[in-house]
């Protein structure tokens, strides 16, 4: 199973290859060399297939399809058929052929697009590893009931809580540079 790592504040820590068999309790990521601990209590149900996060411990994960890099090309040239064939520019047999294999190319992307776990609280991801049924794709509530968990626990109350906290620190710094240089020099 891969992991990609997320701390608390859903920040990039790296990604990880367990081996949900051995369940380690320490591992390295492979792109930042960051130590990640992991709690395997309860992770596993009895088919052995993830039911909550083990960095995390959050019982609650969804359902999500990761696209290959591709996919955005993809739906340009597609955008761009349908395009063509409104204005019906597409009359001869390259365009029509070149818009067969966006089609063909569009259809292969959904079939081909891997399925993988995501925590609600940390945003760690978990590919490659079986998904059990009870999974079910992201809710609204669940987030804002997680975010609103999270928010609390900063002390914010509301969003323009949220908005003022985070221009304090940076209002405070611009304030004192600009006092320094309102400072006239002393000779």
């Amino acid at each position: 199973m891969r992991l990609d790592v997320k701390d608390m504040q859903r920040r990039y820590v790296g990604r990880v290859e367990v081996d949900e068999q051995q369940r380690p309790t320490i591992v390295t990521t492979v792109d930042s060399g960051k130590e990640v601990f992991l709690n395997w209590d309860a992770v596993l149900d009895d088919a052995g297939q993830v039911r909550k996060c083990v960095v995390c411990g959050c019982s609650e994960l969804y359902e999500d399809k990761a696209f290959p890099q591709i996919t955005g090309i993809v739906v340009v040239l597609a955008f761009v058929g349908a395009v063509i064939g409104i204005l019906q520019l597409a009359t001869n047999l390259p365009i029509l052929i070149s818009m067969g294999v966006v089609l063909v190319l569009d259809i292969a992307i959904l079939f081909l697009s891997r399925r993988r776990l995501v925590c609600y609280v940390c945003g760690t991801t978990y590919s490659r590893a079986p998904i059990a049924r009870y999974h079910r794709r992201w809710e609204r509530t669940v987030a804002e009931r997680y975010a609103r968990a999270r928010m609390a626990e900063a002390g914010i109350g509301t969003m323009s809580d949220m908005n003022a906290k985070r221009e304090e620190p940076r209002s405070a710094a611009w304030g004192s540079m600009l006092n320094m240089l309102r400072r006239k020099p002393t000779s």
